[in-house]
């Protein structure tokens, strides 16, 4: 578990760079301000949860894997793609009801953060 995801977050990082300076050399003069905004918004939140990814990675490696630490890394993985993908198609293609799928992306997000909270509290309540 512990190289799968961290293999995976550092290639997420990787791409949300990439994806990150094509919209600011790319799109800039091509799609409006506040589009480029939403852009913005969807690379800042791949990022975030891609170092995520890494760090749930680092944490299986110290506390072992677990079925908690499993599935937040599954759920940041998922709302990369639907939160930060939709956000990406959207500024791109002015395609409004993309936005409809978006706070799930979010749900996702904050369900896995809460699962990796969880794990880790759990594990370690007995330090406290």
């Amino acid at each position: 578990m512990q190289r799968r995801w961290m293999m995976v977050g550092a290639i997420l990082t990787m791409l949300s760079v990439a994806i990150g300076a094509f919209g600011a050399h790319m799109l800039k003069d091509r799609i409006g301000a506040s589009a480029i905004a939403t852009y913005e918004t969807g690379v800042q939140y791949h990022m975030i949860h891609a170092l995520g990814l890494l760090i749930i990675g680092l944490t299986a490696g110290q506390l072992g894997a677990s079925m908690k630490l499993r599935w937040a890394a599954r759920l940041l993985f998922a709302g990369i793609i639907i939160f930060s993908g939709s956000l990406y198609i959207l500024s791109i293609s002015g395609i409004k009801i993309l936005g409809a799928i978006t706070p799930i992306g979010g749900v996702a997000f904050i369900i896995g953060w809460l699962l990796f909270a969880l794990d880790v509290w759990q594990r370690g309540k007995n330090s406290f």
